[in-house]
Formats: structure tokens, C-alpha cells, sequence
């Protein structure tokens, strides 16, 4: 049996198959480190695993439904079978849904809940103790300029990133003292395939702020998870985009983002109202 001192740490990421975390591995792996690719698809895993030893890297891979009840336990014990321990986690998976809450599948939409908030929680609590009794690593969680403020028409995703950017700031201060770094990465709207999935680049939104590419996402969020960033904004509209959101009063940035994220399909309220914020 090996040792845990024995074990060789691993860039662990998690929705690896596609997108930005498919991203992030490849310039981890320029640094030639050891890439566990996670996601559900095996044949979009060899592929990514392809890629990350074409860039310099040793791929491993699973696939894994992280919504399962023992997502953290099986990886942990495919790591140990391996001879590896998480010395990064890389907390890419993820997905949203554009459209009125009172419309969209109840299931669908705790679905986001589910995985945004609660896997990637679950993740964090598997690994990060190890990282701070190691005194080495951390954790790299992919969050939204959509976790500065709530968002009609996409409520759950846009809560669930918040989520993201409260949890992470908040590890970031208790784990930073032992060597341990966790970051959240905020881009703006990405040119993956995550805008067309989730509907949202059909709301005027989306299709007025300009796309990032995802290797230019996953260069800043790794250099800045490397130099023990808390938060990591990448782009100039990303950033202005965070900065009115923090500075705009609430009422307003909801109103807003209402208007430019509904489409005429959503239910419209009849009558002026009235509610307490």
C-alpha cells in the first residue's frame, strides 16, 4: 500500500472535458504536471487527455457523474489507486438556464444547486484539508462576473455563483496562512459552448457584452491561482462589468438586468405593484 508520503500530487480538474477547464488543463500541463481530467464523457476525456500530453503533461482520467452522492469518495480512491494526491483542485463543472424561474423544470434548475454549488463544496471538503495539513496547493473555482449581483431570468445560476465568490474569499483568508491558496476566477460571457446549453445567448445580455476566448480565461486564472490570488476578473468589460455591479444599487442592477435578459416568451407581470427589498 502506498504512503501518503509516497503519493505524487496531481492538478485535479473537474469538468475537464470541455470548455474552460478543458482550457486550464492544457497550461497546467505546460508546467509539466500530472492532469487527473474529470468529467462524464470518456471519449471527450481522451481527447482532453490528448491534449494535455501533447502540451507536456501526464493525463489520467475518469469519468464521473459528480452529482452522485460518492463523487468525492470514488475520486479520491482512484487518486490513492494511482499513487496521487490532490495538490490542486480545479472546480470547473458547472451549468446555467436562462428563463423565468416560474417557467424552467423545477428539477433542472436544483440541478444547478446541485452541481455549481453543492459538488463543488463537496470537492473542496474532500481535498483541501489534506492541502493544509501538506501546506502546499489549493483550489482553483471557476465563478461568473454573474456572482456580483442577483439576475432575473437566470436566478439560480447567477446565486449559485455568488455562492462561489462568497465561499472561496472567505477559504481564501482561512487557508492562506498555511500555504494554501484558493482563488476564484470571474470571467465574463466565454466562447464556449456553455452560452448556446444554457439558452443565454439568446438575451440581449449576451449578445452585447463581447466573448473571452477560453485560453486566454485559463492563462489568467492560472497565473493568478499561481501568484495566490483571491479573485481573478479577467478582461477589461469582465471588470467593468463587476465594478457597475458592486457600485450600482441593487434595485437597479436587478431591474437592468431583467430588462436585458428577458425575452418576449417570459411571463410578463401584469400591473405596477408594489414589494419591499
Amino acid at each position: 500500500m502506498t504512503s501518503s508520503s509516497e503519493l505524487r500530487s496531481a492538478v485535479v480538474v473537474l469538468g475537464a472535458s470541455r470548455g474552460i477547464g478543458r482550457a486550464i488543463a492544457r497550461v497546467a500541463a505546460r508546467e509539466r504536471n500530472i492532469i487527473v481530467l474529470v468529467a462524464r464523457s470518456p471519449e471527450e476525456l481522451a481527447a482532453a487527455a490528448t491534449e494535455v500530453e501533447t502540451a507536456g503533461g501526464e493525463a489520467f482520467t475518469i469519468a464521473l457523474d459528480l452529482l452522485a452522492s460518492d463523487a468525492s469518495s470514488r475520486l479520491e480512491a482512484f487518486l490513492t489507486a494511482n499513487g496521487l494526491t490532490c495538490g490542486v483542485l480545479v472546480n470547473s463543472a458547472g451549468y446555467g438556464l436562462r428563463g423565468a424561474a416560474t417557467s424552467l423544470p423545477a428539477d433542472d434548475q436544483l440541478g444547478i444547486i446541485d452541481l455549481n454549488i453543492r459538488a463543488l463544496a463537496d470537492m473542496t471538503l474532500r481535498f483541501l484539508p489534506g492541502m493544509v495539513a501538506r501546506r502546499s496547493g489549493g483550489v482553483l473555482n471557476l465563478g461568473s462576473v454573474a456572482g456580483f449581483t442577483p439576475g432575473p431570468y437566470m436566478a439560480f445560476y447567477y446565486a449559485s455563483k455568488s455562492f462561489v465568490r462568497s465561499f472561496s474569499a472567505a477559504l481564501h483568508e482561512e487557508v492562506r496562512g498555511f500555504g494554501v491558496t484558493v482563488t476564484c476566477v470571474a470571467p465574463g460571457p466565454v466562447s464556449t459552448d456553455f452560452l448556446e446549453k444554457s439558452g443565454a445567448n439568446r438575451a440581449a445580455l449576451f449578445k452585447v457584452l463581447p466573448k473571452l476566448d477560453a485560453d486566454y480565461v485559463a492563462e489568467r486564472a492560472w497565473r493568478g491561482f499561481k501568484s495566490g490570488r483571491r479573485l481573478v476578473v479577467p478582461g477589461i468589460s469582465a471588470k467593468l462589468t463587476a465594478f457597475i455591479a458592486t457600485v450600482l444599487p441593487t434595485a437597479a442592477a436587478v431591474r437592468l438586468i431583467g430588462r436585458v435578459q428577458r425575452r418576449s416568451r417570459d411571463p410578463r407581470p401584469h400591473g405596477s405593484g408594489s414589494g419591499i427589498s
